[in-house]
């Protein structure tokens, strides 16, 4: 019993809260179910009247829940309990009855639960898809009707609403039979009905239905049916569905014309008269549209729409080639206008859009005259000095149309009435651009062209209302580049495509233009005086940096592939390897253009050719920077020359590595050249890791002399002073000499005057004894090889000579008497070798 009371209470708590936003509609349907099942839990075997009716209701209810919510299969058990419940209280009344008039009385009020029943049934059925089940409730239901009078108005709209839904699913059998039950079920009580107008409606949409089935195969059922609507009740709908039926029938003018006859005297809307003139003119019946269009303004001598009739007849004269025709009412429109007659604002701007059409199909066809005529058309609508965007745009079209006529002077004048009413519009500077060009005025299609350049830039406020596509202000652009080299105006061409640069989305659109700028640009400097083409040469170089950059945004671009990348990258890197090459005079130049040739090769696969592409772009680059630091710069751009190519050098090292896995260098000067850059560029910045470098290379066996003697030179070359330094290398390269088979004397003698100078400073006098002895020692291995070869230079033989003459004097005047002698002794050691020159010095 408690359970019971539960039940109920949340039963009723529920249809309390039916009005309110407390719960939705599946919130709601679930807690009947759990108060309905809770309900029938409860059910004793032999059930009061009571009790059986509140089961018959809340099964129904909760089952209707379900279907309402979309959930009709859980419906099914919920309206099955209820049938059943019907029959057990009718049951149950019978058995207390007392006479036929009793059974009567209770089969009466028992029936309408089971019509509700049934009908819910049909629904759920319906909604689950199952058409014979649905069509068997209802009928069911419908043999019920002559008990339940009250209840045909209900069913009727049932089979309805049934025959709308097939309908929009285009079920149209389906369809054609609910809506078909719905018109008889209407039929059937009149007292009870639903009304003719809504049986008309239930027929219009049975004759649609049929229409859209199969129209050849149901045409008479679709025109019985909407002759009975229209019988039923006179709507513009049902005579306009019978005017398109006919018209699909293919009836005859006549047919037609009776049919329009029928509904003379009926209310109907301008706009629904002008659609039906719409209907007949495109199904070519234009004998009977146009004499239907012609008795439309009858009917609506006081509407300030009938500027909407003209304009359908302009229309339609024009899609049945009847421009002359068409050309007369136009005029007539346009003489109402300054006759009092006007149309209204949505009308003229109507027209206006025919107009536009009309001219724009004349210029496509590259009639240009005929084209200005519907543009002078649309002018005439303006009053003299009216401001007005869209008359802007008039006369900037009227402009193209005179240039493609040679009229030049007509054209400027329709861009001057343009520039007036907008002159902050892109279209406005592009079509003064084009008159520029044409008259070889190069300065005012350059401002033209740095106006466009702006505009696109920054799009005014105020630009042109038609302006729907982001990429217009490029687009002009583009445009404007290929005019200005169609008219072999370089300069011009090049500023336009500048900002075309500086604003394309599309990558492959951008990439060829920046190859066009590139060729352009390489063009004028091959035309130009050295002087001139220093400013041409950077253009070039922003091109590439800009290359550069928008390779590297090109990642996210979806429809820019890989390969695309790639192949953009090859074709720049190229041009950038041949224009250091070219500019090779100009040793600045010569490097950023190697430097721009190795960047942009990183976007290219890292092949072999690349690799020693990026490796040579990377010396280069070095080269030119230790050279440029060797000049007379001052000190901190020295450091930043230096430093800069030192940078170079550890990424071409890393290239480096990487390349000598790819095949046989042993004959490439590579290692040689990366060794003696890096030691100069390190030994003129100080850097506290030189001799951390020198130390590997002591130990490489194969080093060759001639390295050695450079990096002693470079040891002790401004702003570099490594005397230790150029003193071992200079001893590496003596002993290198030595082991040769055959010594070559002249390099022999060169190495050791090098060596010697570096050991024994001019001019010092207190010297080491050790120093001395190490000198010394480099004097006799020049006097062994001298034995030895009659190839030594005499003017080594003598500066030696020399040398060590002077290293004796400045000994005695310090009183080292004995090691005066030795070196004085040495000197004259090298006497009997001299030649021509020894009796001079003896």
């Amino acid at each position: 019993l408690q359970v019971e009371e539960s039940a109920i209470s949340l039963w009723n708590w529920t249809v309390t809260k039916h009005t309110s936003a407390v719960i939705g509609d599946e919130q709601r349907a679930k807690l009947r179910f759990v108060a309905c099942r809770l309900i029938c839990l409860c059910e004793g075997s032999d059930p009061p009247e009571g009790t059986i009716r509140r089961q018959i209701l809340m099964s129904m209810k909760t089952g209707k829940g379900w279907i309402d919510i979309g959930k009709a299969g859980l419906a099914d058990g919920f309206l099955e309990n209820a049938m059943s419940s019907v029959e057990k209280l009718y049951a149950k009344l019978r058995k207390g009855s007392e006479g036929e008039a009793d059974i009567q009385v209770h089969r009466a009020d028992v029936e309408k639960s089971l019509f509700k029943v049934l009908s819910y049934q049909a629904e759920s059925v319906f909604a689950q898809g199952d058409f014979q089940k649905a069509v068997m409730c209802v009928q069911r239901c419908k043999d019920m009707l002559m008990k339940l009078p009250k209840e045909t108005c209900y069913l009727s709209i049932l089979c309805y609403n049934f025959g709308v839904e097939t309908y929009e699913w285009k079920r149209y059998e389906q369809s054609s039979f609910w809506l078909s039950q719905s018109y008889d079920i209407g039929k059937m009580d009149m007292k009870y009905s639903v009304g003719k107008e809504m049986q008309a409606k239930v027929l219009r949409l049975l004759a649609t239905t049929y229409f859209e089935w199969d129209c050849s195969l149901y045409l008479d059922k679709a025109l019985k049916a909407i002759s009975l609507a229209n019988q039923e009740n006179l709507h513009p709908a049902g005579f306009f569905l019978k005017v398109k039926i006919l018209l699909k029938s293919g009836a005859s003018d006549e047919d037609i014309n009776s049919a329009l006859a029928e509904f003379t005297h009926l209310e109907m809307s301008l706009d629904f008269c002008l659609n039906t003139a719409k209907l007949l003119l495109e199904h070519g019946r234009e004998s009977v549209g146009f004499d239907f269009l012609k008795s439309v303004p009858e009917r609506f001598e006081s509407s300030p729409d009938l500027g909407k009739i003209t304009l359908l007849h302009i229309e339609f004269l024009l899609q049945n080639k009847r421009e002359l025709l068409a050309k007369q009412k136009i005029e007539e429109v346009i003489i109402g206008h300054y006759t009092g007659k006007q149309l209204l604002p949505e009308a003229l701007n109507q027209l206006h859009i025919i107009l536009w059409d009309r001219a724009a199909k004349h210029y496509e066809e590259k009639s240009y005259s005929e084209a200005l005529h519907w543009y002078n058309y649309a002018v005439s609508f303006y009053t003299p000095g009216q401001i007005d965007q869209n008359l802007a745009k008039l006369q900037r079209n009227m402009a193209s149309c005179y240039l493609h006529l040679k009229q030049v002077d007509k054209a400027k004048e329709a861009v001057k009435q343009a520039e007036r009413c907008d002159p902050n519009s892109i279209f406005t500077k592009f079509s003064v651009y084009k008159i520029a060009v044409m008259e070889n005025d190069t300065d005012k299609a350059m401002e033209a062209v740095i106006e466009m350049g702006k505009l696109a830039e920054k799009p005014s406020e105020h630009e042109d209302k038609l302006r729907v596509d982001k990429n217009t202000g490029s687009n002009l652009l583009s445009l404007a580049a290929q005019i200005a080299l169609e008219n072999d105006q370089q300069i011009v061409a090049i500023k336009a495509l500048e900002y075309l640069s500086e604003h394309l989305q599309d990558c492959r659109q951008l990439f060829a233009a920046l190859k066009c700028l590139v060729r352009l640009m390489l063009s004028k400097v091959m035309a130009e005086n050295a002087e001139k083409r220093d400013e041409d040469i950077n253009s070039i170089l922003t091109y590439l940096n800009l290359t550069h950059k928008k390779l590297a945004e090109s990642f996210t671009e979806e429809t820019f592939t890989g390969d695309m990348r790639i192949l953009e990258a090859h074709w720049f890197r190229k041009v950038a390897w041949n224009l250091a090459v070219q500019f090779k005079d100009n040793p600045e130049k010569m490097r950023d253009f190697f430097v721009l040739s190795f960047k942009l090769s990183q976007f290219c696969p890292s092949d072999k050719a690349v690799l020693i592409a990026q490796k040579t772009c990377l010396l280069m680059a070095a080269a030119v920077d230790l050279e440029m630091g060797r000049q007379q710069v001052t000190p901190s751009e020295q450091t930043e020359l230096f430093s800069q190519a030192l940078q170079h050098l550890q990424t071409c090292k890393e290239i480096w590595k990487v390349l000598k896995l790819t095949g046989d260098f042993a004959k490439d000067p590579t290692d040689t050249l990366l060794l003696l850059y890096e030691f100069e560029a390190r030994s003129k910045l100080n850097d506290p890791t030189l001799h951390n470098l020198m130390e590997s290379v002591w130990e490489q066996p194969q080093i060759e002399i001639k390295t050695l003697e450079i990096i002693a030179s470079l040891a002790m070359e401004s702003p570099a002073r490594y005397p230790v330094l150029c003193k071992k290398a200079l001893k590496s390269a003596l002993n290198l000499h030595r082991k040769q088979a055959v010594i070559d004397a002249v390099k022999f003698s060169k190495c050791l005057h090098s060596l010697i100078n570096i050991s024994l400073p001019t001019g010092l006098t207190d010297l080491d004894t050790c120093v001395l002895q190490e000198v010394w020692d480099y004097f006799e291995d020049a006097l062994s090889v001298i034995s030895s070869t009659d190839a030594y230079p005499e003017m080594e033989i003598l500066w030696l000579m020399t040398r060590a003459w002077n290293t004796g004097i400045f000994q005695y005047t310090v009183g080292k008497y004995k090691e005066a002698e030795q070196w004085c002794g040495l000197g004259m050691r090298f006497l009997n070798h001299l030649g021509s020159l020894k009796k001079s010095y003896e």
